[in-house]
């Protein structure tokens, strides 16, 4: 009997921590337009957003972070979604704007989706790069991860590191800093998404929707502008570990890249005849 009971508690503990884990989304997100768009499933813990012809719709965190490691459990559209842009990111919401990007841009049916990212600092970007996914993206939920600290930012596909933004402010390459929200979002990208704006979304295959799941934010919240507290070691992805890949972070960083890599800014010798300085560094 008391292994019986023991056995009942463990499980019970299990499943509250489950449940804490797995949160409705308005506990830290607001929706921030195309209300209209979005429904919420399983008491808010899935959220759908979608896009039609008279709008697309987002949602937004509550705070700013000035670091953290983001993410988000994301199933896009399937179908033909070409000229559809769906973007799990953060945005500084400044004129100078910092920006850190997932972009997923649509393609026609049978064809994969381009997963671009983009790093933006004081208004400037143009920093792209482009993958294929090893899976369809379409079929089931994964997790698309943002790690931000001083030392270094990773964009993460489940746990394979697909792209590395080092901080390289001392040899004069700018990095972000600003206090970010953090959004997901869906809208029309018909004049660039897919073959740079030669294929154009077909509305005849709208609403067009993307599913989100798993709203949990882990960042640093930003209170009364103060961002110095968010680079504090107290936060495990400021700590030493963090500001680097491991080896086998890197072998499997890599082997990606080698595999799944579409586009790459540093690579471009006709818009950069000279290469951006973190591209040599």
């Amino acid at each position: 009997m008391y292994f019986y009971i023991k056995l009942v508690c463990l499980f019970g503990l299990f499943l509250l921590r489950a449940l804490a884990k797995d949160i409705p989304y308005d506990v830290n997100y607001n929706i921030i337009f195309g209300n209209q768009q979005v429904v919420s499933f399983n008491q808010g813990r899935e959220l759908q957003i979608s896009m039609d012809q008279s709008s697309g719709s987002g949602i937004g965190s509550k705070e700013n972070y000035g670091s953290g490691f983001f993410h988000m459990k994301i199933k896009l559209p399937n179908r033909d979604s070409a000229g559809v842009v769906i973007a799990f990111y953060l945005h500084s919401n400044t004129y100078n704007n910092d920006e850190i990007d997932f972009e997923f841009l649509g393609n026609r049916e049978g064809k994969p989706y381009s997963l671009q990212t983009n790093v933006f600092v004081n208004g400037g970007g143009n920093r792209e790069q482009r993958v294929h996914l090893w899976f369809d993206p379409t079929a089931e939920f994964h997790n698309y991860k943002i790690m931000w600290n001083e030392h270094q930012i990773v964009f993460y596909v489940d746990n394979i590191p697909i792209r590395v933004f080092k901080n390289n402010e001392n040899i004069g390459v700018g990095y972000p800093k600003q206090p970010m929200q953090l959004l997901a979002t869906i809208w029309d990208g018909d004049g660039w998404a897919t073959d740079g704006g030669l294929t154009k979304t077909n509305w005849s295959f709208a609403p067009f929707k993307a599913y989100f799941q798993d709203f949990k934010i882990g960042g640093c919240p930003i209170i009364n502008s103060n961002t110095n507290n968010c680079n504090s070691q107290g936060y495990w992805w400021n700590q030493r570990n963090y500001w680097r890949l491991s080896s086998s972070q890197r072998k499997l960083y890599d082997e990606y890249r080698v595999n799944y890599k579409t586009y790459d800014y540093c690579d471009d010798m006709i818009r950069y005849p000279t290469p951006p300085l973190e591209c040599v560094s």
